[in-house]
């Protein structure tokens, strides 16, 4: 009977095709630094990419990671833990963005703009659209 392997497959093919939870190779949203306390990165290579209770981010040369819990208007944001790699033109813009995430700052997402501003710091991002 041909039709047996169709009824069969289609629930497999349902389960495939669903949307995968957030895990490190899929997160929620995908953001690009855009300025870092008012001034261009320094890299092409930035991110912020934002999972179900925690973010990891980058400027171009450490990669950071912490817990991400998300309230109206403020990001708290755990211990900021980062690799250790010495790049000695990005350090001032990596420093930043390890004590902006690690003051817990307040955010807001317009379309596809995140800003984020604490007492000390600022970055503005833009939306990455994966395609």
């Amino acid at each position: 009977m041909k039709t047996l392997p169709v009824l069969v497959a289609l629930p497999l093919l349902a389960a495939c095709s669903t949307v995968p939870p957030a895990t490190p190779e899929f997160p929620l949203t995908s953001w690009r630094f855009v300025a870092i306390d008012g001034k261009a990165p320094l890299s092409d290579q930035t991110e912020l990419k934002i999972f179900d209770g925690r973010l990891a981010a980058s400027v171009g040369c450490n990669r950071m990671s912490a817990s991400l819990e998300l309230v109206p208007g403020q990001m708290k944001v755990g211990h900021v833990s980062s690799t250790r790699m010495y790049c000695a033109s990005l350090m001032d813009q990596e420093r930043a963005v390890a004590e902006l995430l690690g003051e817990s700052p307040a955010f807001f997402i317009e379309g596809n703009r995140f800003g984020m501003r604490s007492q000390n710091h600022s970055a503005e991002l833009v939306k990455v659209i994966e395609r």
